[in-house]
């Protein structure tokens, strides 16, 4: 699929459905309207993670240079991100309304993995004041070493789609995360 229809049908996609899931709700009660509208910077969004552009600046860039002509209203990068930052609600309800769209809600099987998240060196651990209450001492089995931190852990159906994720202490269980 050449790049110019993946993101004619991302926004397409994320345009029907922005407008089910906020129904007759406005996101903005008062004040003007954004130059580039929601679906718009979801749009960017989506397509960018798919280009390997992990950080805002990157899409940001990408997108200015390449595609400017799509996105006249693709403004300054501050903007931007504090848009892109203040739609996490609307990415969360968009991405149920995927999983039921793939049909993941029904899978029989899913798959749970879990990735250290280190706050900071062992050596540095009792300074750390970082998450207090949540941050612990942990251990990666693949690595083979002791951290201190957090644990990241999705869940995921066979075909990769995921499905749910949390973050709890570095000595929590995968199987009692999800």
């Amino acid at each position: 699929m050449p790049l110019e229809d993946l993101i004619i049908t991302v926004f397409c996609w994320v345009a029907e459905h922005t407008n089910s899931v906020l129904g007759d709700y406005r996101l903005r009660p008062r004040g003007f309207a954004p130059q580039l509208t929601d679906s718009e910077v979801i749009t960017l969004e989506v397509v960018g993670e798919f280009l390997g552009l992990d950080t805002d600046v990157g899409i940001w860039k990408y997108f200015g240079r390449h595609w400017r002509s799509w996105f006249p209203g693709l403004g300054s990068r501050t903007t931007f991100a504090q848009q892109a930052a203040n739609l996490w609600v609307i990415k969360q309800r968009l991405h149920q309304h995927l999983l039921i769209d793939l049909g993941a809600i029904t899978d029989l099987i899913h798959v749970v993995d879990g990735c250290p998240m280190l706050v900071c060196v062992l050596t540095r651990a009792p300074q750390c004041r970082l998450f207090p209450e949540a941050a612990n001492f942990g251990y990666c089995a693949e690595k083979k070493q002791y951290y201190y931190g957090l644990h990241g852990h999705l869940m995921m159906t066979f075909d990769g789609v995921i499905t749910a994720w949390t973050v709890t202490p570095a000595a929590g269980d995968e199987r009692e995360a999800l």
